[in-house]
């Protein structure tokens, strides 16, 4: 390490040669937003110097490129790419990704933190830096059914022992937190120290300062501007959000063109695998920050520095000496389609396409998680004689609505109106058999026939089912046993199109592309065979079964009345 130092100070000094000048380009200092024709001086896996003059042992010509950070994803679950470490690598690196920060707790409420290391050991060797938060909330409610649970002593151990895991993941149990609950706090004590995200959507008040009072630091939840602006008023970071399913960042964006972008930061949450192959990551939201109106110095500020700074990474985020030489060079600031990558002074990506990067393989005990007995359309009758709650889909958003509407009717009980967008839903517990099924309604996604069924369902992840016919909701989720987890569209008992993640019931051992084009397959079959309407119809059904995000959710264990914090009975009244 001196050694490594003593020559990165000489290269800077010009006394030694570089092992990397990037020669002709122009670098944007993410520190006063100009515009300055520098080379840039590679010693080792460090920026050494940016001026004029510096010789090295190769010279990278970047003539008419502006060189910009590696950017950073400040909040992801790769879990939602479906995608192997190595993978995501392939389809991130070529669009100038070069750091992301994991929430893992999709693994963790599989495997535990056990998941987590496998997944942090896999990617050693892959040039993309991973960290990790340390998953808070496994799992994220007593009402949820987990196949693993994570402790306070659980998540120091963690920290202390992991180098790459930096904090601790989105409290989701605000009502916890803010209540000063025992296991909430005694979480938040084991991460002393270090970063500690939020997840409180709508939250506001007294509650809100409680909340921040307790250390937690950030928020990837706020779904308009004025909510946002009271969280950053007392200094919360604010993750800017936009996913396949949530998207936030048209409602957030004037919060940056009127304040500036301090203490907000770029994140994609949630992202589909065609969606980040054929469109990019956080250079596309950097990308429709800048149509909307943001100043692009302040685009890629919130996409590099300060999703550094809040996460403590300090050697990340700017090209400048001392820092790691993670470089995406661009032709222009409003396309932000990389020309090349560097990681770590090391070319990783030319021309859209990553250079090879080194395959992995998650170990056996992590295929086989899908444990659900044979399920019949009997399993998914919903004995009901009057009016039913009803779960509100909007989309772009996770929030869901509490509804109630009179159901159909159909061999006297209570049956799915597809003339009136309302469908059954249910979530069959798949970690220890237990048979546990909870069964309700929703509006929203416009289905006409058939079912689709998903093991990708936060937090807990059982197999979340949506469907307008009893036999194919079956069908299905005995189609999910099958194939390890994953996700299925179904119609006429016949499948139409199916995405199979046999790692976890989460995650493709498959390459990208396959992947993505599965992806593409199923939601195509969803909207042309099944008459859904709603975007990423899979997407937004991973989250109805999240019982922290308001209003009404349902799990395996009944309809969870979010605001309230308790379950409640299908019928009203």
């Amino acid at each position: 390490m001196a050694r490594d130092l003593a020559r990165r100070l000489a290269v800077a000094r010009g006394d030694e040669p570089a092992d990397v000048v990037l020669r002709g380009g122009t670098v944007l200092s993410v520190f006063t937003g100009e515009l300055v024709p520098a080379d840039v001086a590679i010693s080792g896996e460090y920026v050494a110097g940016v001026g004029e003059g510096y010789e090295g042992s190769e010279i990278a010509d970047v003539s008419g490129l502006i060189l910009l950070p590696g950017l950073v994803d400040g909040h992801m679950h790769i879990e939602s790419t479906k995608l192997m470490v190595d993978e995501f690598a392939r389809a991130a690196l070529p669009w100038g990704t070069t750091t992301v920060v994991l929430d893992p707790h999709e693994i963790a409420n599989v495997f535990g933190l056990d998941g987590v290391r496998s997944i942090l050991r896999s990617a050693d060797q892959v040039p993309l830096d991973y960290f990790v938060m340390a998953s808070s909330c496994v799992p994220a409610s007593p009402f949820e059914s987990s196949a693993a649970t994570v402790t306070a002593d659980d998540i120091a151990r963690f920290l202390a022992e992991e180098p790459n895991a930096i904090g601790l993941a989105e409290m989701m149990d605000f009502p916890g937190v803010v209540g000063g609950a025992d296991d909430a706090i005694a979480k938040i004590e084991a991460a002393t120290g270090r970063q500690i995200d939020g997840h409180a959507p709508g939250l506001s008040g007294r509650a809100l300062n409680a909340y921040l009072a307790a250390g937690v630091r950030s928020d990837h939840e706020c779904t308009t501007f004025d909510e946002a602006l009271e969280k950053r008023r007392l200094g919360m970071w604010i993750m800017i959000r936009e996913g396949s399913a949530a998207k936030n960042l048209e409602a957030l964006v004037p919060l940056v063109r009127r304040f500036g972008p301090t203490n907000c930061l770029l994140c994609t949450d949630d992202l589909e695998p065609d969606h980040l192959l054929e469109q990019g990551h956080v250079n596309d939201l950097v990308r429709k920050a800048v149509a909307l109106g943001v100043a692009p110095a302040d685009a890629v500020v919130m996409a590099t520095l300060n999703a550094a700074r809040y996460h403590r990474l300090y050697e990340h985020g700017a090209v400048a000496p001392g820092y790691l030489a993670d470089v995406v060079a661009v032709p222009d600031l409003a396309s932000f389609r990389p020309a090349r990558v560097w990681k770590r002074g090391r070319l990783v990506a030319e021309d859209g396409r990553a250079l090879p990067v080194p395959k992995v393989k998650a170990p056996d005990w992590m295929r086989g998680s899908v444990r659900v007995r044979q399920l019949s359309g009997g399993d998914f009758a919903i004995v009901a004689n009057g009016r039913v709650r009803v779960i509100g889909v909007e989309a772009g958003q996770i929030v869901t609505k509490a509804l109630q509407d009179e159901p159909g009717r159909r061999n006297g009980v209570a049956a799915a109106d597809p003339e009136r967008d309302l469908a059954k839903m249910a979530v069959v517990e798949r970690h220890k058999e237990t048979g546990r099924i909870g069964l309700g309604f929703v509006r929203g996604f416009g289905l006409q026939r058939g079912a689709l069924a998903s093991t990708h369902a936060h937090d807990a992840h059982n197999v979340v089912v949506v469907g307008v016919d009893d036999d194919d909701m079956a069908a299905a989720a005995n189609r999910l046993r099958e194939i390890g987890g994953g996700q299925v569209a179904m119609a006429d008992g016949r499948v139409v199109g199916e995405v199979a993640c046999p790692i976890g019931g989460l995650i493709s051992d498959r390459p990208v592309e396959e992947v993505a084009s599965s992806v593409h397959a199923i939601g195509v079959a969803a909207r042309e065979q099944l008459g859904a309407t709603l975007p990423s119809p899979f997407m937004a059904m991973s989250f109805m079964a999240l019982s922290v995000v308001p209003e009404l959710k349902l799990t395996d264990r009944g309809l969870i009345d979010v605001d309230r914090f308790e379950i409640v009975p299908l019928e009203v009244g």
